[in-house]
C-alpha cells in the first residue's frame, strides 16, 4: 500500500512516519508534503497513493483548499491539533481522523476503518467532497487574545489590534495599529494555525497580514503582488504569483 504524508511539521511529518511503519510495514510512505501548493502540484502530476494522511493545517492555509483544486480520489485519514471540528463528519466509511499527538491505537483504529472499506467495490471522490464542505462550515473557536510576556507579567493583546506579524531573528514580532511592537518566541506557522482565516493571511514565509490593515495592494514584477498596509512595515509584503488568486478569492471573500 501506497501513502502520503501531508504534514508541514518536520517531526510531526517523521514521528507519524515511524509509528505507521511500527503499525504496518506494507504502508509505504512515498511522499511527504508540506503545504497546500506542494499538494495541488503533486496531485496534478502524479499517480494517486491509496492512502494519504492530512494535516488539517498547513503553513499556507486549510488543507481544505486543496480539495477545491484538485481531486483527490483516495481516502483521506485527516490529522488534527485542535478538536473544536465536528469530528463526527469523518465517522464514515473509512474517512477517520487522527488528534495529535497521534497515539497507536488511534492510528491502529484508523487503518482497520481503512481495511474495513477495501472491502466495498469502489471508492467515491464525491464522498470525501462532501465531507470536506461540511467540515468547512464547522466554527472553530479561534484565538482572541494573545499573552505576550513582559519581565514578570503576562499582558493581553486583542487580535482585533493586530495589524501583522513578522518574523525577525527566530523570532515573531507582532506589530499593532497604534504603532507598538511586541515578541513572541515562538514560529509564525504555530501563530497562523490559531488565527481566524477570515481576518488574517499567510502573505509569504515572513508576513502574516491583518484585512483590515490593507490600504491597497500593487501589481509587482512578474505577475506578484505588493501588499500595502496602513501602517509601517520593515520591507515590502510581495504575494508570490502562486498565491495571487488565493490572495484576491481570500481578500474579497
Amino acid at each position: 500500500m501506497k501513502a502520503v504524508i501531508v504534514e508541514d511539521e518536520k517531526i510531526a511529518a517523521q514521528n507519524l512516519q515511524r509509528l505507521i511503519t511500527q503499525v504496518n510495514k506494507d504502508i509505504e510512505i512515498i511522499a511527504i508534503l508540506k503545504s497546500v501548493e506542494d499538494c495541488v502540484e503533486w496531485f496534478s502530476v502524479n499517480p494517486h497513493p491509496d492512502l494519504v494522511f492530512m494535516d488539517i493545517h498547513l503553513s499556507d492555509g486549510a488543507s481544505f483548499e486543496i480539495f477545491d483544486k484538485v481531486t483527490i480520489s483516495c481516502p483521506v485519514i485527516f490529522t488534527t491539533a485542535y478538536d473544536e471540528y465536528a469530528l463526527k463528519a469523518f465517522e464514515v466509511n473509512s474517512i477517520d481522523y487522527l488528534l495529535k499527538p497521534i497515539s497507536r491505537k488511534d492510528l491502529e483504529r484508523a487503518l482497520s476503518k481503512l481495511k474495513a472499506f477495501s472491502s466495498k467495490p469502489y471508492f467515491d471522490p464525491a464522498m470525501l467532497s462532501e465531507l470536506v464542505a461540511s467540515m468547512k462550515t464547522d466554527t472553530v473557536r479561534h484565538k482572541s487574545n494573545f499573552l505576550i510576556p513582559h519581565k514578570d507579567k503576562l499582558i493581553p493583546l486583542s487580535v482585533e489590534k493586530i495589524a501583522f506579524m513578522y518574523f525577525e531573528n527566530k523570532m515573531v514580532s507582532i506589530h499593532t495599529f497604534d504603532g507598538e511592537k511586541k515578541h513572541l518566541d515562538t514560529s509564525l506557522d504555530d501563530l497562523y494555525k490559531q488565527l481566524d482565516a477570515n481576518m488574517f493571511f499567510r502573505a509569504n514565509r515572513q508576513y502574516i497580514v491583518a484585512r483590515k490593515a490593507i490600504k491597497d495592494i500593487s501589481m509587482w514584477f512578474d505577475h506578484k503582488l505588493s501588499v500595502n498596509l496602513t501602517v509601517v512595515v520593515p520591507e515590502k509584503i510581495i504575494v508570490n504569483k502562486s498565491r495571487v488568486v488565493e490572495f484576491k478569492e481570500w481578500f474579497t471573500r
